[in-house]
């Protein structure tokens, strides 16, 4: 029987592997569940397991990939689009089987992009603590109608053409920068240089992958160039943003207001309860100071619909690693990578 050990496991992820797996062959796998992170100091747990699962914030470096390997691990499922966390080249060179999720319920995420940006600009976030303390007042909820506003998306994948459609149906003016193209996005709006798009933006959302080139794409120079007040979004990968340049251009002014589900130094926090403890991230913890500035947990894919289908890819990737078949969402294949970090298979 094949055994399974799957990292950074919460209760949702359990309920729907488990149903994934019963509507699958229920015999076939023997899951252990962790409810921590891949590491260095965690990855021997995985010996006499053939294949692990895990998501955004496990990290799989050389060190973790080689121990790995010598417990006998030859396969990994990644329960997630991006691959950012892993060393493909490492991988490659074991002979690992690595597998993910390119595409799960795109529209999920684009419509957390548009939930992000009314609730930044409308303020429905300040007026429900205050309407709660039977405050009624509308003073300092003066927001814009988005309606012939001007939208700049970085990055036309999947879900940056779902928020395309989205904010279309909005009525706003859409510019798009991917260096990939995208013939569909046509039909909603056009494609400009980034600066182009920057300067003309009221409302600048990124969509993204993170690779060499795109890290903190936003940074003191972008921002800059950023018309003054507009908006920023990020749902894609906390990396593309510099969070301390962020932090000036909203003390400057510059900045309008910036929504993340993504933090560049998430991992050590993101997905798990810290309420009763200090946390010594002073940047974030500053950044969440600014009546406008809204920060959410990484919590745009978290809709019954995109775990459900995560957790049936994961699996069907699995069973192609058992039963030898070729497996269309393969990284790694028969000790060739199938991707490049900056080719059109990772947009997203």
């Amino acid at each position: 029987m094949m055994k399974l050990a799957v990292f950074s496991a919460k209760s949702y992820d359990k309920h729907f592997l488990d149903i994934a797996l019963q509507q699958h062959h229920p015999s076939f796998c023997q899951i252990t569940y962790h409810s921590f992170a891949l590491s260095s100091e965690t990855a021997s747990l995985a010996q006499d397991s053939d294949a692990v699962c895990v998501f955004v914030n496990d990290h799989l470096g050389a060190p973790v990939l080689q121990t790995l390997h010598e417990n006998g691990v030859r396969a990994i499922l990644l329960r997630c689009a991006g691959f950012n966390n892993i060393d493909l080249k490492v991988a490659e060179d074991l002979g690992f089987f690595v597998a993910n999720v390119p595409s799960y319920s795109p529209e999920a995420v684009a419509e957390f992009a548009v939930a992000l940006i009314q609730t930044l600009n409308r303020k429905t976030h300040r007026a429900f603590n205050r309407v709660r303390e039977g405050n009624f007042n509308l003073e300092g909820f003066l927001g814009r109608t988005l309606s012939g506003k001007t939208v700049g998306i970085v990055g036309v994948g999947r879900i940056g053409l779902a928020f395309a459609k989205i904010l279309h149906g909005f009525g706003c003016q859409l510019l798009a920068y991917d260096p990939w193209g995208g013939d569909e996005f046509k039909t909603y709006g056009v494609f400009v240089e980034l600066a182009d798009l920057l300067q003309r933006s009221d409302i600048v959302s990124l969509h993204c992958p993170l690779t060499d080139e795109t890290r903190h794409i936003m940074n003191e120079e972008n921002l800059s160039r950023m018309k003054k007040g507009a908006l920023l979004v990020n749902t894609s990968r906390g990396g593309l943003v510099d969070t301390k340049a962020v932090i000036n251009a909203l003390k400057s002014g510059q900045l309008g207001g910036v929504a993340l589900d993504v933090y560049e130094e998430e991992g050590a926090l993101f997905y798990n309860d810290h309420s009763g403890e200090i946390i010594h991230d002073d940047v974030l913890m500053r950044l969440m100071t600014f009546p406008n500035a809204l920060v959410c947990g990484h919590q745009a894919f978290f809709t019954e619909e995109a775990l459900g289908e995560i957790a049936g890819v994961t699996v069907g990737n699995l069973e192609d690693f058992v039963m030898k078949r070729t497996c269309k969402n393969s990284l790694v294949r028969e000790g060739h990578l199938m991707v490049e970090m900056d080719k059109e298979p990772v947009r997203l």
